[in-house]
């Protein structure tokens, strides 16, 4: 059987999923705050960060920079997408340069959401980058999967060492939350984040 060309995996997830890429972006409200949203979708190639994942996501920051808005990015992938070579690796520079505009400089609030699974490109850049970083309970979070490991280390990597559970224990997330009161977490962060946004700007 002939192995699909990039163009028409494309077409065909595109057909699959009824998406256009592996993220969608928009403008909504979380219990009356506006704020800025994207989402990942592991089903359309594994959520790969390709060249126009990285724009949609970098138009997103754009957009929430020039209208002062809360930023939330919904993580769910295996990383940059390598059928695009080093196109797909600047994505990781481009998104975490804007976003050190937004953080930094227009001290503004970015809330990153880690599903299972964040790995790869999308964990060494945006996904470990919110001023809060969330995670589902027993999220995969990682750089390189623990086969990869494996195979390049020759050791074995102990169950459960990329859970969420494991990367709350290290600091290196803040919170873990269950989708049902996610919400409401959210809310509180965007109260919060307001009182001292008000307070010392």
């Amino acid at each position: 059987m002939k192995e699909q060309s990039y163009l028409e995996r494309i077409d065909s997830h595109q057909r699959k999923t009824g998406l256009s890429e592996a993220v969608q972006t928009g403008i909504g409200r979380i219990n009356g705050f506006p704020v800025a949203m994207g989402f990942m979708d592991f089903e359309f190639i594994g959520g790969s960060m390709g060249s126009v994942v990285g724009e949609k996501i970098a138009r997103l920051i754009e957009y929430a920079t020039r209208n002062s808005m809360p930023l939330i990015m919904v993580c769910a992938s295996g990383g940059a997408r390598m059928q695009e070579g080093t196109l797909s690796l600047m994505q990781m520079a481009k998104i975490s340069s804007l976003l050190n505009t937004y953080q930094l400089k227009r001290k503004l609030f970015y809330v990153s959401i880690l599903t299972t699974p964040t790995t790869g490109g999308v964990t060494a850049s945006f996904g470990m980058l919110g001023d809060i970083i969330i995670a589902e309970p027993n999220a995969h979070i990682a750089f390189a999967g623990p086969r990869i490991i494996e195979q390049l280390l020759n050791v074995t990597v102990p169950e459960g060492l990329q859970e969420a559970e494991n990367s709350f224990e290290k600091g290196l997330l803040d919170l873990i939350v269950p989708r049902n009161p996610l919400k409401g977490v959210l809310s509180e962060l965007f109260q919060l984040h307001g009182f001292f946004s008000w307070s010392f700007r």
